[in-house]
């Protein structure tokens, strides 16, 4: 009698192709990241400064467009207005569960100056003891 030979055959998977089509993702990433940058169109004024220190904490980034209006960062509905009282709940309930966050403000040149002191003092009310000013270089 033969004897019956059973092969066992392994089967193994090739990574290969699981390897291209996550490198594909992560440069598309990569690509679009940038992109998708919401803010809200401020004519920053243009002033020579020192550029800001890289932290590792995504900073609060309060803007003010020229008509006064206050835009936050985090959130929902960043793209929308958020007065005055909802943004102060927002900047504290922030400095409490992160109490190391930078906060900028990021005034456009056309508003009123009255508009940015009531935010600063505003943020000083909630806690937060410095506020960087965000100005763009100045265009040679």
């Amino acid at each position: 009698m033969r004897a019956r030979v059973k092969s066992k055959v392994m089967s193994e998977i090739n990574v290969v192709p699981y390897i291209d089509v996550m490198l594909v993702l992560l440069v598309i990433f990569m690509i679009t990241a940038p992109l998708l940058s919401q803010g809200v169109k401020v004519d920053l004024p243009q002033t020579p400064s020192k550029p800001m220190p890289h932290d590792d904490k995504e900073p609060v980034i309060i803007s003010v467009d020229s008509a006064g209006n206050f835009f936050v960062n985090y959130g929902e509905n960043q793209d929308k207005p958020v007065e005055v009282q909802a943004l102060a709940t927002r900047v504290a309930g922030l400095k409490k569960y992160q109490p190391t966050i930078p906060v900028y403000v990021k005034g456009d040149r056309a508003v009123d100056y009255g508009r940015v002191v009531e935010l600063m003092a505003m943020l000083q009310s909630v806690g937060v003891e410095g506020v960087g000013l965000i100005t763009e270089p100045p265009q040679k």
